[in-house]
């Protein structure tokens, strides 16, 4: 068996060998956000020459003298009409330190649905202001988002400082009243960074006309900041996806756990339970890539093979038995509301968690976050599109849960409408409250969806 010491060495060395920053871009209408992308991939040489003559033409034939590096990635041809961004347009780059894969997420306030898509798995958040705006609403929306999605790194881009003659007390002034405004929100790391990305100023190379800064561009520190945990420290987490059990004569007694390791570390040894039954085994091989493995370890695919034939499916997540998170029907949690129609209470829908999904019901919105000062909006009746707020759900059947401040992938879940499939809610576990109700006492209340 693999020694906790060398698990962790192994861990260390095969992040450093694969290096990676999932990151995204946001800000309000006409910040500049895809102007810095775009700017971003010139200046690092990550344009493929066929695609900045592409970029070239459409300019000419907009009446624009230099190309709009904009166009890199406003892709939707409704977006290249516009010139608004919609849609997550992803890119994947790579510079000598690193490899990125990059998120450009819409300024418009009803596509602020979009920034929780780009940014749910976003190590690092860029978020761009106008030097001439300064700190606005949607602003302030944007390092919400950030924050309730515990981005750990936060990058404010002080756009168009050419327009104001790259004067340091507009930077500062902007700077401090949006240091403050995220740091009250919880982001534990913040840096400012004054920019022209039409201009080129300290987004790839430093620039000569503010000789006052003396920090980092922006790729500098895209390319220098602390990315991924330490897996060994982690909770290990496994839904299973799917089970295989060829049952042919080569492999006749053959039943492995198919799925992605959530978190944490698994080896062959562990003891394990599995949720929601409760029932325990211990790990007697885990198979990756066609081989045998004593140790593996977040976000590898891996198939567990257990020492006991137990009664698994689809949705079950395997856990350490030392470590095993307590399973409820009763779930609060902070949301961002992402469907034009309304969550109301007593909406019934569907609960994804992981490979798990169940009904629910909404049994209560005690409240809605006010982005202003950060207030909460007493019993607001119900959530509209882009809203934040807190929301109490029940489920017909009971999850293990994490508290999303521990866990970004097994602490989320989605509400899902029944009819349609279409996502409703994006939800980050809070606190999850109460025992699951019994046998008897989930029958008595299961009346259709009255759990």
């Amino acid at each position: 068996m693999t020694s906790t010491s060398s698990t962790t060495s192994a861990i260390v060395e095969e992040a450093a060998a694969t290096s990676l920053l999932r990151f995204a871009t946001a800000g309000s209408v006409d910040d500049g956000k895809s102007t810095l992308v775009g700017r971003l991939l010139h200046d690092s040489k990550s344009v493929l020459a066929d695609q900045l003559e592409a970029v070239e033409h459409a300019s000419r034939s907009r009446g624009q003298e230099a190309p709009d590096l904009a166009l890199l990635t406003d892709g939707l041809r409704a977006e290249r009409e516009q010139g608004i961004t919609i849609d997550v347009a992803y890119r994947y780059f790579a510079t000598p330190r690193r490899r990125f894969i990059l998120a450009d997420t819409p300024g418009h306030v009803q596509y602020t649905r979009n920034m929780v898509t780009g940014a749910s798995t976003a190590e690092l958040a860029v978020v761009l202001v106008d030097a001439r705006n300064g700190v606005v609403e949607q602003t302030r929306r944007h390092a919400a988002v950030a924050a309730l999605l515990r981005v750990p790194h936060v990058v404010l881009a002080v756009n168009k400082m050419d327009l104001v003659d790259y004067a340091e007390p507009v930077f500062a002034a902007i700077a401090e009243e949006f240091t403050q405004y995220a740091a009250s929100l919880g982001v534990p790391d913040i840096t400012a960074i004054p920019i022209s990305a039409l201009a080129g100023d300290n987004v790839v190379t430093a620039s000569a006309n503010m000789d006052w800064y003396g920090g980092p561009t922006v790729l500098e520190h895209l390319e220098t900041v602390p990315v991924g945990t330490d897996a060994s420290q982690e909770p290990a987490r496994f839904p299973v996806q799917y089970v295989i059990r060829p049952q042919t004569a080569e492999h006749p007694d053959y039943r492995g756990y198919a799925g992605q390791i959530a978190s944490g570390v698994l080896r062959t040894g562990d003891e394990v339970t599995v949720l929601p039954s409760g029932l325990t085994s211990t790990i007697e091989g885990i198979d990756a890539l066609g081989d045998s493995v004593d140790v593996a370890w977040a976000p590898q695919s891996v198939t567990v093979r257990l020492a006991d034939d137990l009664d698994i499916s689809r949705g079950d997540i395997i856990v350490p038995t030392a470590s095993a998170p307590a399973t409820t029907q009763d779930i609060e949690a902070t949301v961002c509301h992402l469907h034009d129609r309304p969550l109301k209470p007593g909406a019934r829908v569907l609960l994804k968690h992981t490979t798990r999904t169940v009904k629910a019901i909404v049994k209560e919105i005690p409240s809605r976050l006010t982005l202003d000062d950060l207030s909460q909006h007493p019993a607001p009746g119900e959530l509209a599109a882009n809203d934040i707020g807190r929301v109490v759900v029940r489920t017909a059947e009971p999850l293990a849960l994490d508290a999303y401040a521990d866990s970004r992938r097994t602490g989320s879940f989605l509400l899902i409408d029944p009819a349609d499939g279409t996502t409703l809610t994006a939800g980050m576990v809070g606190t999850a409250f109460g025992a699951s109700a019994t046998a008897d006492e989930a029958a008595a209340d299961d009346e259709g969806w009255d759990f």
